[in-house]
Parts: C-alpha cells; structure tokens; sequence
C-alpha cells in the first residue's frame, strides 16, 4: 500500500465528511467542496472547468400535527413549501380512490398503497414511471391545502432512512409532510375531523457546479471518470459519496504525469443526491453532440464499504474493453466483477451509447433494496476502508493506461 496516498486518502475524507458541514446542493458547503476539488486538481497540473447552475438550498424549521390533545410526530418533506393551519383530514390509499376523491381545500392523507414508493420529482427525467406522473399531477389538480405522507422503507431509492419522503422535489406546488406507517395508523381513525398542521420549510436560490479537468488535447476518444461529490442532507455522505471523490483526487495525482494526446477527464458531477439532478442536466447541455467521443465512462459511487470487496459493474463494454477490465479484476482478489445497477450517474452515460464501468462495494450492490446506511447519519468515516480507495485509484489509473496507451 502507498503510504503517501493512503494518508491523504484519510485526509480527503475527513475535509470532506467532517470539516466541510455538509455537501447538500445550493448549500455553502456543497460550494465549498467544489472549490476544494478544483484546488487539489489544479495543483496536479489538470485543465479545470467549472460548470455553473442555479440550484436552492433548503431550510427545515420542523413540523407539528395534532388533532384535538393528540400529537403526532411528522418530518417536513425536502424542498417543499410551508404551511400553518387547521382543516378537515382525508385520505386515499390507491390511485383509484385518488381519481374519485375531492379533497380541494383540506389535508389529505397518503396511506398504503400509494404511499410504498417514493414519488419521482415531476421534472425528474432519467426515470419518471406514468403512474408517478399521475399522481403529481392528480395531487397538484385536486389542490389540497397540504399533504400528509405515511411511509415505510425504500432503499433502493430513498436510501437507508426510516420514514422516506414520499415527496421530495423542489417543484413540487403543494406543502407537505411525512411520517412512519405506524403514525399513518394512528391518525388513520381521525379522518373527516379537523387536524392542525404547521410545517416550517424555507427554499433559498443559489448556485452550484460541476468541476471538469482534462488532461491531453484529443477528444476524439476520451475517457471519463465520474463521481457526485453531493451528499443528502443530515449525512456526512462518506460513502455516498466523498469516497468516490477522494477516489477521483487520488486518480488525478497518480495520472498527473500523463502528457499523452488522448484526453482523460475528470468531473465531480453535482446533483445525483438532489431532486432535479440539475449538474448533471447541465454536463448533458455541455456535451451534447459529443458522446460519442466518449470510449467510456468510469463512475465511482458507493465505494470502499469496510469488509466488503470492491465491484465493477459492466456496462455494454466491447469485447476488447471488457478483457482489460476481466484481466485488471484477475490482478486483484478484492475487486470483482458486480452485478448491473441502475442508480447512479453511469447511467447517463450508457442512456447515451457510451460503455460504462460502476464502481461501488459488492455489500451495497448486494443490498441495495433493504440496507439502513446511506442518506443517514450512519453514512460516516466509521465504515470506510481507505486502503480500498487507494486500491480503487491504482487499479483505474493502470485500467486507463491500458486503454489509452496501446
């Protein structure tokens, strides 16, 4: 092991989870991260670009319900607007019941059914089913004054939090909150009678960017590697995702003697952990008509788990490019080839024709659909293994010039 990258691995990790407050989009601290990239790449002799967009922070000040002398424990959902006030309680538990009901001008309930799966924000373009769709849209038309959502688990999508939002988009027009299934329960029986709610909830405009280098001046056929340096709120986000950005800082220093004409690009994407993905939208502006230029994408998301092994996932690598990436995993008894998973910004890429490889722990991989860590505080420095952020850089350094210099 690299003594000197291992110990800046460590202190990678720890500006990153603990010295900088937090990495939430629109925030100082995301801004902060992303002056912190741009300064170490630059001092490794990389091109930086920086890639501008509006993004808004977000401020919970709390929420309360109660009916009569009964409280209830509720969460403000993120990003959504305020409210104060007392009105008539309903629910619907279904589409169906949702298409038939009126609840214009009272508090309605989400319960059951319809409350099992996080809602994709309404301008979420990636993946965004009709039936989410439709119940944005019959939720926006019916106009209630403000939302109660009683959920359960969602990992594969809302991560290890217990209750997920059911609503989180900044786009989103109607105030709402959430709470466990067992509180959903309880309020249940009060349905038809009046409920006070009073929700704190501030959006605040701000900036946020993407951070792009470059090393070498053909484009004609580069490869791009990729992590979000963004982190939900209320998480150090260590992995999910400053391992896969200190992976990227330690892939710049041991590449910074690369003089070859064939272009490597580095980028800490920004947005991945936020409702609109507004840096990735943005790269996708930057680059388009350029794709397929592109010979692949390397992403690091999820990366270095304590105990776990390291995972490739492949996606549609050419028979020449999967061989190298068969015959890097062969070199190294923790690394192995993972399962495909959709939930990262490889998938931009391989939406747009361009191979990709996603590296993430076999753990998280395996668990995707029931794990309790990330969009948590449990998400800390605690369960990192900094020897396997190392071994991350070296393995992708050697896979690059293997493809590059041939």
């Amino acid at each position: 092991m690299n003594d000197n990258l291992y110990s800046k691995s460590v202190n990678y990790m720890k500006t990153l989870c603990e010295k900088i407050p937090e990495r939430s989009i629109g925030s100082e601290g995301n801004r902060e991260a992303t002056r912190y990239f741009k300064t170490i790449m630059s001092s490794f002799g990389w091109r930086t670009d920086i890639q501008e967009f509006d993004a808004i922070d977000w401020v919970d000040g709390g929420a309360t319900l109660t009916v009569g002398n009964s409280g209830y424990d509720v969460l403000v959902s993120p990003y959504s607007l305020s409210f104060s006030g007392k009105r008539q309680l309903t629910s619907v538990s279904t589409i169906e019941e949702l298409k038939n009901s009126t609840f214009e001008g009272k508090i309605l309930l989400l319960h059951g059914e319809i409350a099992k799966e996080q809602l994709m924000p309404k301008n979420f373009v990636f993946y965004n089913p009709e039936e989410h769709q439709q119940i944005v849209s019959l939720l926006e038309q019916g106009n209630p004054k403000a939302i109660i959502c009683a959920t359960g688990k969602n990992s594969s999508v809302a991560g290890g939090v217990y209750p997920f939002p059911l609503i989180e988009d900044g786009d989103f027009l109607v105030p709402s909150v959430y709470m466990t299934e067992e509180e959903g329960k309880r309020l249940l029986p009060h349905v038809g009678k009046e409920v006070q709610l009073s929700s704190d909830s501030k959006r605040i405009p701000g900036k946020g960017y993407n951070v792009v280098c470059k090393k070498g001046s053909d484009n004609s056929k580069r490869v791009v590697v990729t992590a979000h340096i963004d982190a939900k709120k209320g998480t150090p986000g260590a992995i999910d995702n400053a391992s896969g950005v200190t992976a990227l800082l330690l892939l710049a220093e041991v590449l910074k003697d690369y003089l070859g004409d064939k272009q490597i690009e580095i980028v800490a994407l920004n947005g991945e952990d936020y409702y609109s993905v507004p840096g990735q939208m943005k790269y996708i502006e930057k680059n388009q008509g350029q794709f397929e230029s592109m010979l692949m994408n390397i992403n690091i998301d999820g990366a270095a788990y304590k105990g776990s092994n390291i995972s490739f996932s492949l996606f549609e690598l050419p028979h020449e490019l999967k061989a190298k990436v068969t015959a890097l995993i062969k070199k190294h008894p923790d690394i192995v080839e993972g399962s495909p998973w959709p939930q990262g910004d490889h998938s931009i890429f391989v939406q747009y024709g361009v191979p990709a490889v996603a590296i993430s722990s076999q753990w998280f991989i395996d668990n995707m659909d029931n794990q309790s860590i990330t969009h948590t505080p449990k998400d800390n420095l605690s369960i990192i293994d900094y020897g396997k952020i190392v071994t991350i850089a070296k393995a992708v350094e050697a896979f690059i010039r293997s493809v590059i210099i041939n």
